[in-house]
């Protein structure tokens, strides 16, 4: 498996999730495992089969981050980067119907439950890299191309 990359705001949430779900969810839900299994006859009980069925789902999640973590490569800010698109950069873009949009260029692990967040490898984020401010981007999507100008490029610093 390669190395993926992810900006330490990235890495802390994804530590911070597997910190929860191990220390505070895992023993919660353990525990009313324990209880509903005291009550006897498990084949009939629901709380025993619905809270075992959460125990495995928070199991695989747990060992599906730790193995993440493993081979991530945290990507931060370098002086070098400014004026241009990178990783981790907060980029607005517009296009010839006067739409503006903005996002960070983020990885894979980072683009869940985020509207303002593009995966690297999307084809939006391969078109701007490396471009600068007033650069135009040709996009290659599966409903044609797409031009964008690029407005601003920031960085979290």
């Amino acid at each position: 498996m390669s190395t993926k990359l992810i900006t330490q705001d990235g890495y802390d949430a994804l530590k911070q999730e597997l910190d929860y779900l191990w220390r505070e969810k895992r023993p919660d839900i353990t525990q009313k495992v324990t209880w509903a299994a005291s009550l006897g006859d498990r084949s009939e009980n629901a709380d025993y089969q619905y809270n075992k069925k959460l125990l495995r789902e928070i199991d695989r999640r747990v060992r599906y981050i730790r193995k993440r973590l493993e081979d991530m490569k945290v990507v931060t800010y370098a002086p070098e980067q400014e004026g241009r698109v990178f990783f981790g950069a907060w980029v607005e873009v517009e296009n010839e119907a006067a739409e503006i949009k903005r996002f960070r260029v983020v990885g894979y692990d980072e683009i869940y439950q985020r509207k303002d967040y593009i995966s690297i490898d999307s084809p939006m984020a391969r078109a701007l890299l490396k471009k600068e401010v007033g650069d135009e981007a040709i996009v290659h999507t599966p409903a044609g191309e797409t031009l964008w100008w690029i407005n601003q490029i920031d960085y979290v610093k």
